[in-house]
Parts: structure tokens; sequence; C-alpha cells
């Protein structure tokens, strides 16, 4: 039996290769990703490694790049083998809409293709809540889904994919998980900015202070992807992954700056200054990440409804606050990153 994990390079699939070591030390684990361990994305502009200096990545590199047939692995993939799907382009803004089409929904075809091949009967898909759209409305799992950006509409394709894949056999079996804001050691993301934004002075709340932002801890979330693997018994499920109920920017800054103890003032900037400026911000380069696209992006509520995910029998570990705090302790208790 192996563990195939496509994108295996990345944030998730870093903390699922750890998950996995440490409960069977001699798991054959296969990352499949066009970006070597510890090296720079040649697709993601400014892109940090999730492993870091002085660590490895617990799992056999394969040089592979999804948009193309996966084929000529160095071992001999087998029926009992689990994929698990998180090869993306998925940071937005920031990419060409061909890219998102390209990757997400080519890789779909190509993973979907290849677990066909050698009749692989399971496969886990990390989508996201952005085939949603963005609207204030709570979101469930049996929301329509109404995409309104190339990354949100190649992940809802992507899901269609591997929906079709599943359907195609009474033996196939599927997970889609589509996580809120994933935060964690190694995310470089939004939470991340967020605290160094915070420690910098250089963070306020833009225009609100109630936005909803349905976030889920890395850890939590591969602890539940593995306990979909091993003890779910339906054959096809999608889960919203987020903490239940979901909390707002407010509510998160509260808790990052009481665990992490910085004191720093939060102010708050009213629409009719902070929209400006970020035009402003944005024609001299939008320094420090600010434009109005970001902006507007933080100002949107993450309604997503975890209770599906929170009623499924799988037994969370960490509260949110918890949950930071163990981030902040596997950074030696000194940042956030």
């Amino acid at each position: 039996m192996n563990f195939i994990i496509t994108g295996g390079t990345g944030f998730i699939g870093t903390h699922l290769t750890n998950l996995i070591k440490s409960e069977n030390p001699a798991a054959k684990i296969y990352n499949l990703d066009i970006v070597t361990p510890g090296t720079p994305n040649p697709v993601v502009k400014n892109y940090k490694p999730a492993v870091k200096d002085g660590e490895t990545l617990q799992s056999e590199y394969i040089e592979c790049d999804v948009r193309k047939p996966i084929e000529n692995l160095p071992f001999t993939p087998t029926t009992d083998d689990i994929i698990f799907n998180f090869a993306a382009v998925h940071r937005t803004p920031g990419h060409p809409d061909k890219e998102y089409f390209e990757t997400n929904i080519r890789g779909a075809e190509n993973v979907c293709a290849f677990a066909e091949k050698y009749g692989i009967k399971q496969i886990v898909f990390t989508s996201s809540i952005a085939p949603y759209g963005a609207a204030e409305e709570l979101k469930t799992e049996d929301t329509l889904p109404t995409p309104n950006t190339p990354y949100g509409i190649s992940k809802l394709v992507a899901e269609k994919i591997h929906i079709a894949w599943q359907k195609s056999s009474p033996d196939h079996k599927l997970t889609i998980v589509r996580p809120g804001v994933v935060f964690g050691k190694g995310e470089n993301g939004n939470f991340s900015r967020l605290y160094w934004g915070i420690k910098k002075h250089t963070f306020a709340y833009p225009g609100r202070k109630d936005t909803i932002k349905a976030c889920i801890y890395v850890k939590e979330l591969v602890r539940f992807i593995m306990w979909n693997v091993e003890k779910r018994k339906t054959p096809f499920e999608i889960y919203n992954c987020t903490f239940e109920p979901a909390y707002t920017i407010e509510e998160i800054v509260k808790t990052i700056k009481s665990v992490t103890g910085l004191t720093q003032s939060t102010p708050y900037i009213p629409n009719a200054i902070i929209m400006p400026a970020a035009f402003g911000a944005k024609l001299v380069g939008s320094p420090m990440g600010i434009c109005p696209a970001r902006v507007k992006k933080l100002q949107i509520s993450t309604n997503i409804c975890g209770k599906k995910m929170k009623e499924s029998g799988f037994q969370f570990k960490w509260t949110f606050e918890e949950a930071i705090r163990d981030w902040f302790e596997d950074n030696g208790k000194k940042y956030l990153e």
C-alpha cells in the first residue's frame, strides 16, 4: 500500500506526510510535485517553502506535473493505494486565468485517469470554499455553488471530475474537503500576514470588524482527512472544513494577540479612507501587498458552516485558541509563520 500525494511539497501535503509518518513510520509516501521540497515554486512569486531550513520532508519526492499524464513512476502502484490530490494553483488574485484552469482541471483529469489505470479505489481531493462564490450568506455543503473567480470555477469543475470518477464504480471512495482559511506552521499565508501586520502596526480593520473568516488548523485538517480514509464507511462525502461556528476577524485578532502576547493596538479604518488609499498603493506597486482587490477580499465574509464536519463523528483535538497556541509553540513561542 502506498500513500500518493500530488502537490505533496506544499503546506497541507507536508503536514499530512508528518502525520502519516508519526503514526506509521514504515509508510511508503510518494510526493508527486513540480516543486522540490525546500526550493522556490516556479509558478508562485515570493513563494516560501513549507519545509524550513534544517527540516526534511519524510516522503520520496518524484518530479511530476499533473498537467500532463502521470506515468513512468519509479514505484508500482497497487489497488490498495490512496491518492491525496492537493496539486493546485490557488493563490488568488495572483495568476493569469488560464493557469487556474490548466492546473486544476487538467490535474483532476490526469489524477483520475491515473487512478483508473491502476485500479486505485480511494481519492481525497482538497477543493476550496471558492466554489461557493463571494457572498455574506451562510453556506452549507448543500448550497448551490456560484463561483465568481477563475479559481473557484476551476475547483468546482475539478470536483465534478472527481465525482464522475467515484460514480464510475461502486468500489470507489471519494472524500472532497472544502477548507476555510488553513493556518499553521509553514502556511506563509493569511494568518501569518495578519500576525506580522499586527506586530508591525501595519494591520487595521478594513471597513468592518465583524467579517466572518471561516478557518481550520492544518493539523486538524489532516487528522480529519485521515479519519475519512480510515474510519468513514460511506463511498462519497463533501465536507466544509472549518471551526463551527466560524470566527469574526475581530475574534481572530484578539485570540492571536492573547496567545502571542502582542499588545499593539488594532485601529479601525472606515471604507471612505481605506479604499482610496488602496487605489493609491496600487499605483505605486502595492507595497505590503495592499491593493483594492485584497482589501475587498478582506471585507467579504467567508461564512461557511462546519456543522457537518462537527457532527461527523470526528473528534477535534484543538479549540481555536489551543490551535493558535500549538502553532505558536511550533515556532518556539517566537512568532507565527
